[in-house]
């Protein structure tokens, strides 16, 4: 998918930050549609069914926090990724949007450069899902029918869950994987497991793979970052 393709939904309630940052991402070619409150984006969200959705948290009429949540009903807009702006400190409304909806989290305030790249980062997460049975992300190629990995030219082989971890997280780069979610998919109802369980598979990918690739999203989850 083209730059002048995709489609990304600015909502905020300030006028600024609505100038600044749709003028960057403008300029990168992306098509940029903005909103001045949740109401207002959740109507131009199902009109134009953007590829991303940059949601500020604290707006008038509605909240960004009510707006995803009436997003995500929507199936037309299943695939559509949603972030949101928040501001520093503001750990609850992340956990919150994360119960919402959201993907991901942008806190302010945040330079023009690095916002293109944080948008960038997210939308490719939206390229074709990829139906072969290796993936490969950077200098790390995870082979699903063989439970093999190559980390920088080396093969390693992980025990089960530690593969099926990985390949969950590097499945998504930059996709917040709340903790139910990891154990739903990777454990299922196998067996009762704890959440430090995540947290010790998570510490030993980290030993065999650097710690880099794994960041720990506090109170949420984990992600894969590239």
């Amino acid at each position: 998918m083209k730059k002048n393709d995709i489609k990304i939904l600015l909502v905020d309630d300030e006028p600024d930050i609505l100038e600044i940052v749709g003028y960057n991402l403008s300029s990168e070619g992306y098509q940029v549609i903005t909103a001045e409150n949740g109401h207002e984006g959740v109507k131009k969200a199902k009109k134009e069914l953007p590829q991303l959705i940059i949601l500020d948290v604290m707006m008038p009429e509605m909240d960004g926090i009510e707006a995803c949540e009436l997003i995500r009903k929507n199936p037309d807009l299943k695939n559509s990724i949603i972030t949101f702006l928040t501001a520093r400190g503001e750990d609850y409304s992340q956990v919150a949007g994360f119960d919402a909806g959201a993907d991901d989290y942008i806190t302010k305030p945040i330079k023009p450069k690095v916002l293109v790249s944080k948008v960038k980062a997210l939308l490719r997460r939206f390229k074709e899902e990829d139906t072969s049975d290796t993936v490969k992300i950077g200098n790390l190629v995870i082979n699903r029918d063989e439970y093999k990995i190559i980390s920088k030219g080396e093969e390693i082989i992980l025990p089960r869950k530690e593969f099926e971890l990985l390949s969950l997280l590097a499945s998504k780069p930059g996709k917040v994987f709340k903790r139910d979610e990891i154990l739903d998919a990777v454990w299922g109802n196998e067996v009762v497991v704890g959440g430090r369980t995540i947290d010790v598979h998570i510490r030993k990918l980290r030993e065999k793979l650097g710690d880099t690739s794994f960041k720990t999203i506090k109170g949420v989850g984990y992600k894969f970052v590239e």
